[in-house]
């Protein structure tokens, strides 16, 4: 077990670890997303549909944010757009606790979706410039990881400070917030790539991405997934309840969500970070959905828990692999917007899918729900496979062809290995004579005619940086 989760965490730069410290502390302090329901309707006093409007409108404000912090993550930096989201996020959470009026309650809430959900393309955006290529799948799942645990210690500590206090919530989140702005600031550099003049010029807008079907697919995919995943939290507390369980029971049941989450992510990674993702994916995906689908054959806690671990599986591997291929469908200098883009499917999807379960559930039951699950998770695996077969495959290195110098220029060069392996000098057409062997260092080059008679074997000098008089230089 030390092995595993040693090759687990080995072999991420130290700025990786700065970024995944800053993630779990911002998790372990997200106590308002956990107890603004009870915050309105127990200590406010405001009903249910005012509950639940605020709910939508901090929703909406993650999915205004999601394409402005994507463009600011390419144009400003990774550095400034996390610090300014942190920073807000830290401002607005503070002042919420302050509000009593219910249209400044509402505004405040809408201003903390925008600044919360801001610094998701910054982060994700960092980590692909920070992590190799080949270690992004186990860098995301890490991530992932830290976020699930520091909400499972929130969640249980939220309860402990609501009944001391819902306003002590709000400032320690606003606290630990800030501290994770702290964090950036001391010990995370920027890691933009520098661009050059050519990719100045052509920066790929919110055009380019909206242009790219490749990767919409990606994002319309991800929709109908993040819409099946939303259902523990939207559609299964309604559906237990109607059933006539408690509460507690649901707590009981989505409790295995975060402890499998937390025991299994580090393992899971292991094994999937060198296997196919279009597999993945599908597998994924209507694991997601026939998980949930099988909620409609449950009739006891422990069966309302089993599907909670098919599904939670589901989850488990789609996270970290979703997000690898987002970025490598996502250009060097164009990551900002297309995480922002990426992000923006789930914040569509947060906010569709408690309509889509309300209408459901209070029309047709709670087993069409579960029922329409599976059909949204095979459709989502269906396209997963169309689209990852369409995938170009990576092509190989262009070799550089023999480079042919006319019989005016000089008989010979040295040519580094980096350069052509071979010049060859055509014979002038009035006299044969013997082959002169051009050396190449690290390998032989073929005999060459030159128009001196009976020419011996000859080394020709070593390229220079600048051509000697009456020299005419070897471009390659």
């Amino acid at each position: 077990m030390r092995r595993a989760v040693r090759e687990t965490v080995s072999g991420l730069p130290r700025e990786f670890w700065w970024l995944w410290t800053s993630t779990l502390i911002n998790r372990l302090g997200a106590f308002v997303a956990t107890f603004m329901a009870l915050y309105l309707t127990l200590d406010r006093g405001y009903s249910a549909s005012y509950a639940g409007l605020v709910a939508s409108l901090h929703g909406l404000g993650g999915v205004v944010s999601s394409l402005g912090a994507g463009v600011m993550t390419d144009r400003f930096g990774r550095r400034p757009t996390l610090l300014i989201a942190q920073s807000s996020t830290a401002v607005s959470v503070a002042l919420l606790g302050f509000m009593h009026d219910p249209v400044s309650i509402a505004a405040v809430a809408f201003l903390v979706g925008m600044a919360s959900n801001a610094s998701r393309p910054a982060v994700q955006a960092m980590m692909a410039d920070i992590v190799r290529p080949e270690d992004r799948v186990r860098a995301f799942s890490l991530n992932y990881w830290a976020i699930n645990l520091g909400f499972a210690v929130s969640s249980m500590a939220a309860g402990f400070i609501a009944e001391f206090s819902y306003l002590a919530g709000f400032l320690i989140e606003a606290g630990m917030t800030l501290g994770c702005a702290l964090v950036v600031f001391a010990k995370l550099p920027e890691s933009r790539p520098v661009r050059t003049a050519k990719e100045a010029a052509v920066e790929a807008g919110l055009g380019a991405v909206l242009r790219d079907r490749r990767f919409m697919s990606v994002v319309g995919l991800s929709f109908l997934v993040s819409l099946v995943f939303q259902q523990g939290s939207v559609g299964l507390p309604v559906a237990m309840g109607e059933a006539g369980f408690t509460p507690a029971d649901y707590g009981l049941a989505i409790a295995v969500n975060g402890v499998l989450i937390v025991a299994l992510q580090i393992p899971v990674t292991r094994f999937i970070q060198h296997r196919d993702p279009r597999r993945l994916l599908v597998i994924s995906s209507l694991l997601a959905g026939y998980g949930f689908g099988l909620t409609a054959f449950a009739g006891s806690v422990g069966v309302f828990a089993l599907t909670v671990c098919v599904w939670t599986l589901a989850e488990i591997v789609n996270a970290p692999t979703q997000t690898g291929l987002v970025m490598l469908l996502s250009p060097t200098h164009g990551r900002g917007r297309y995480q922002g883009m990426y992000t923006l499917s789930w914040s569509l999807a947060a906010l569709v899918a408690p309509l889509m379960s309300g209408v459901v559930i209070d029309r047709l039951g709670a087993e069409w729900l579960w029922g329409l699950c599976a059909m949204v998770g095979t459709a989502a695996g269906l396209g997963y496979a169309m689209l990852m077969s369409r995938l170009p495959a990576e092509e190989p290195a262009p070799q550089t062809p023999p480079l042919r110098v006319p019989a005016t220029q000089a008989p010979a060069a040295q040519v580094s290995a980096a350069q052509a392996p071979a010049v060859q000098v055509p014979a002038a057409p009035a006299t044969r004579t013997q082959a002169a062997a051009v050396q190449a260092p690290g390998a032989q080059a073929p005999a060459v005619e030159t128009p001196m008679a009976k020419a011996p074997t000859v080394k020709a000098p070593a390229l220079q940086a600048g051509p000697a008089a009456g020299e005419t230089p070897v471009e390659a």
